[in-house]
């Protein structure tokens, strides 16, 4: 297995650039800021940028968990790699992070300005001084169970030349230790949106409780509604709940892991 290291300084693009590095020397494998990546998929691991302080997300970075530690290493002897990519502020860290995951001796060592113009280089620093943005190197369709109410905003990349260009889709997150502060969805939107909803949907006399549960993944929501006499209760039941994890998830970056509806009565 041979591992490669990409060295920048904090904010300098090494995310943006590490599925540029990795195509051009077909290495399937990325580990960056605590996440095991192949391809579009995060195989394993825990993403430093969904840490409270910078503290926490240098410790989940350098892999000091036990249990995400042993859950990488796991999926790396499953998938046994021909190569990774190890992304890092330093060699020093990436040392550390294949000591950790014991993995082979450092194959060789890309620095971000060998990939990146300068201006390029200013760009991402301007991004994560002025506006607190980070990038993930997967699709954010990837990402939303692991980002669940993180603003996603999808970035695609196209490569090549002579008529042939490959996309390469990242995903910008703002993690919560940014400086910039972050944002919370009070239960009380979502009951908003949902009683919105309600108003809209023929058949639906009235809604008489939401409870949201929240958890790391996403979160369920439980309706108890009442419904008009003589209506198709199952069929008005499933649009109504189509509805509500639809706009839900639009309009709050939310994952929405399940819609529940309780039928209460008939009006």
């Amino acid at each position: 297995m041979q591992i490669y290291g990409l060295v920048g300084k904090s904010g300098t693009g090494k995310s943006y650039q590490a599925m540029n590095v990795s195509k051009d020397k077909n290495i399937d494998y990325i580990i960056d800021d605590g996440l095991l990546i192949s391809g579009s998929s995060i195989l394993a691991g825990k993403s430093a940028k969904r840490q409270a302080t910078k503290v926490g997300a240098i410790k989940t970075a350098l892999f000091t968990e036990e249990a995400q530690r042993d859950a990488v290493i796991g999926e790396i002897r499953s998938q046994k790699p021909d190569s990774i990519l190890i992304l890092g502020t330093s060699v020093g860290m990436i040392r550390k992070i294949t000591e950790r995951l014991k993995l082979p001796e450092i194959t060789g060592i890309i620095n971000i300005e060998d990939v990146a113009t300068g201006e390029e280089i200013e760009a991402a620093i301007k991004q994560r001084k002025e506006l607190g943005k980070h990038v993930i190197p997967v699709p954010a369709i990837q990402l939303k169970k692991h980002f669940s109410g993180y603003l996603l905003d999808p970035l695609s990349i196209f490569k090549g030349w002579g008529g042939k260009h490959t996309a390469l889709e990242k995903s910008v997150v703002r993690p919560t230790f940014s400086y910039l502060g972050n944002f919370i969805i009070s239960d009380k939107v979502i009951t908003d949106i949902i009683n919105c909803i309600a108003t809209q949907t023929e058949g639906l006399a009235a809604v008489s409780r939401v409870m949201v549960i929240n958890s790391d993944g996403g979160i369920t929501i439980q309706v108890v509604a009442i419904f008009d006499y003589g209506c198709k209760v199952i069929e008005v039941a499933k649009a109504f709940q189509k509805n509500i994890a639809d706009m839900v998830a639009l309009m709050t970056a939310f994952n929405v892991i399940s819609v529940n509806i309780e039928v209460k009565g008939l009006k």
